[in-house]
């Protein structure tokens, strides 16, 4: 058997009659931007988030920067953002002219280390951004809580965290604004880029989105200079056929993940650590092994699809050369890129495909 890392043509096969009845109720509307589907979505997913509002934007990225701009974050300006994380966290910070302040994660959530974000504020320090990576959430009391001594906000990177819950609370409520990621393989997916941003703070959430649309409340009349970075309607009309379905699927992942965790207790590999406050949604189900490269080859010789997130932390990427940082400056994070590989999870995946991956991880990896 093989098993592919996931199978993002499921969710439409699931839904096909809903989703073709969505996308032709927008075609036959005629309105394909900043329409009703767009408006009902927004509503529906932030009453799922428990915030006042929500606003649909291009693509995550946009999402983080356009929170930023918002917030008036440019050039001489520091945003504390997690060592570990995809390259997007950053390039929001380096795209409004300001630099990211990487801090190493804690070695058993992946996530940022609360306990060194308050020695990396500066006096240019302007917001904090902590990542809800591979959909477990961040600690964010004590982050909050050194933010407010300091009269920082802290905006949520929640690309990976749809449904995840922070101490009974769900993530994209948990601070001044999240943003968040539709891409196709999240937990919410679009059938393309797609992002969005939730937040308590109406003065925010209007300038959001007056800068996602060209800086334009009014046709033809521009308060600042904006941006195209509007969710189409299509996209808009897809996922609020996907909301729906949105807590079964992460139940499912849910339940593959502790199969994972309790077949893999006796193997040489470090399983997922879950602090007694979260409740993770899996969008990722990584482990760590010393022996990374045999492990993945021979997990490829069953037919088991894995991938490493991410293999190259963004610190030591070309464009942030800059930084001037090595792999000793961040050791836990450096670490981590070495160690860490991502195995099959998603909510189509069928018992036998499990079954298929503990097999092979046994096999590999077993007692």
């Amino acid at each position: 058997m093989t098993v592919p890392f996931l199978d993002v043509r499921a969710t439409y096969q699931e839904l096909r009659d809903e989703i073709d009845a969505a996308i032709a109720r927008v075609l036959a509307s005629g309105r394909y931007v900043l329409g009703g589907e767009l408006t009902a979505f927004e509503h529906k997913f932030a009453a799922y988030c428990g915030t006042p509002r929500c606003v649909g934007t291009s693509n995550g990225l946009d999402a983080l920067r356009l929170a930023l701009r918002a917030l008036d974050i440019g050039p001489g300006d520091e945003v504390i953002v997690p060592a570990n994380t995809f390259i997007a966290t950053f390039l929001a910070v380096s795209q409004v002219g300001a630099v990211p302040v990487p801090v190493d994660p804690d070695e058993r959530t992946y996530n940022i280390d609360p306990s060194l974000v308050g020695t990396a504020i500066t006096p240019r320090t302007r917001a904090i951004v902590p990542v809800h990576l591979f959909g477990q959430p961040a600690d964010m009391e004590p982050i909050v809580a050194v933010a407010e001594r300091h009269g920082l906000p802290v905006i949520e990177d929640a690309a990976q965290a749809h449904g995840a819950r922070y101490r009974e609370r769900p993530c994209g409520s948990l601070a001044k604004a999240a943003a968040w990621s539709f891409y196709p393989g999240k937990n919410l997916g679009a059938f393309g880029d797609g992002g969005g941003l939730t937040t308590a703070d109406a003065d925010l959430a209007d300038r959001v989105e007056v800068l996602r649309n060209y800086g334009s409340r009014s046709k033809y009349e521009h308060e600042v200079a904006g941006e195209n970075a509007r969710l189409d309607e299509l996209q808009a009309a897809i996922l609020l056929v996907k909301l729906g379905r949105l807590d079964a699927w992460n139940r499912r992942r849910i339940e593959i993940a502790a199969t994972y965790t309790e077949a893999f207790a006796d193997c040489d590999l470090v399983t997922p650590y879950v602090p007694p406050w979260a409740e993770p949604v899996w969008h990722l189900y990584v482990v760590r092994t010393r022996r990374r490269d045999e492990f993945r080859r021979a997990l490829d010789a069953r037919g088991i699809a894995t991938l490493i997130h991410y293999p190259v932390p963004a610190y030591l990427q070309p464009p942030y050369r800059g930084l001037a940082l090595s792999g000793d400056d961040l050791p836990v994070a450096t670490r981590l890129a070495g160690d860490i590989v991502s195995l099959p999870i998603g909510p189509h995946m069928p018992d036998s495909e499990v079954e298929e991956v503990v097999a092979a991880v046994r096999a590999v990896a077993g007692p």
